[in-house]
């Protein structure tokens, strides 16, 4: 079953800017219209119970679309289906069926205690006081929050507050969760710990997640499938298996050796920069290890080396220009 379905989805953006003339001036009174395509003629659908990555460089459109998918901006064309409803015409019910979590935007009231919070979302979906107190029970225990769930909510830590903030969009039981940045500012620890609740609801509640983060390991751990949006448009539609084989097998390897030593090419190992004894390498574990890199120059050479996943904000621009592999 199909929970969301998007047609030829467009979002227009007018503004108006000072003409300028021959001359190189602007002028006073003259302004000409400016279209900006914020979205450009999308199409995807999303199954029930699938955990979907949403990703893009800043500027692509995810956002937007995520506006129009939740009935917060208007579509300038094209169609939307959210769980049966048009977003646009139906907002209200489909609140009633979608929860949202934002790392950047709390909605959560700080002065308050996170129980007199979710007592006070309770009412507004109007959820009866008994099932209420009996679904705050369930999630606070699932969650682990009931130590400091009657604490006001600006005492809490950022892990602890992402906790609550979850609870608080999982009252009225949604078919669907919206996570915009949810990991953002997260220690790894409590990074770890969102992403495993994450998969949890998603696994043994059958809720549907979309997901936009630009931490890779976010969208490794959490998500199946990947859409990359760029300048508007769908450049990838593609499981995360094949995602990750064909791109996020790469490491860069930086190492500091005692000498300056000559590091040969290979197939998989790839000089990116060389300076002095400083070495900046692209390796790909799809065509090599790090036993072959390691076994280029001797242990005793080796003073510092650093390890770390390419960029995503890289990994999306290679995929939009195709520099990469094509993804089958």
């Amino acid at each position: 079953m199909k929970v969301i379905e998007v047609n030829d989805l467009r979002k227009e953006f007018v503004s108006r800017r000072r003409v300028t003339k021959e001359n190189g001036k602007k002028s006073l009174f003259k302004r000409e219209k400016v279209v900006k395509n914020a979205v450009d003629g999308i199409t995807f659908s999303v199954e029930e119970g699938e955990a979907l990555a949403f990703i893009g460089p800043n500027g692509a459109g995810k956002s937007t679309t995520i506006k129009m998918l939740t009935g917060i901006l208007y579509p300038t064309s094209g169609s939307i289906k959210v769980l049966g409803y048009d977003p646009s015409k139906q907002r209200v019910k489909l609140s009633y069926e979608i929860g949202t979590v934002f790392g950047q935007k709390e909605q959560l009231w700080v002065h308050l205690s996170a129980y007199e919070n979710f007592k006070f979302f309770g009412s507004i979906y109007d959820i009866k006081k008994d099932e209420l107190e009996k679904r705050i029970d369930e999630l606070a225990t699932i969650f682990e929050i009931k130590e400091f769930m009657n604490q006001p909510v600006k005492s809490l830590s950022l892990g602890q507050r992402m906790k609550c903030e979850m609870v608080a969009s999982l009252l009225h039981n949604p078919k669907m969760l919206f996570f915009d940045e949810p990991t953002i500012g997260l220690d790894p620890i409590a990074k770890e710990m969102l992403r495993n609740l994450i998969k949890k609801i998603n696994r043994e509640l059958g809720t549907t997640i979309l997901f936009t983060s630009h931490d890779v390991g976010d969208i490794e751990e959490v998500c199946k499938r990947v859409i990359i949006i760029n300048d508007g448009k769908i450049v990838l539609d593609d499981s995360m298996r094949n995602l990750k084989y064909h791109h996020l097998n790469k490491k860069i390897v930086e190492v500091n050796l005692k000498k300056n030593v000559k590091i040969k090419e290979k197939d998989g190992i790839k000089i990116l920069k060389a300076k002095n004894t400083m070495y900046k390498i692209e390796v790909d574990m799809n065509k090599t290890s790090m036993d072959e890199l390691m076994g280029l120059f001797k242990a005793d050479d080796l003073q510092d080396i650093t390890i770390s996943s390419t960029p995503l904000e890289d990994i999306i621009k290679d995929i939009y220009r195709g520099k990469d592999e094509k993804v089958s």
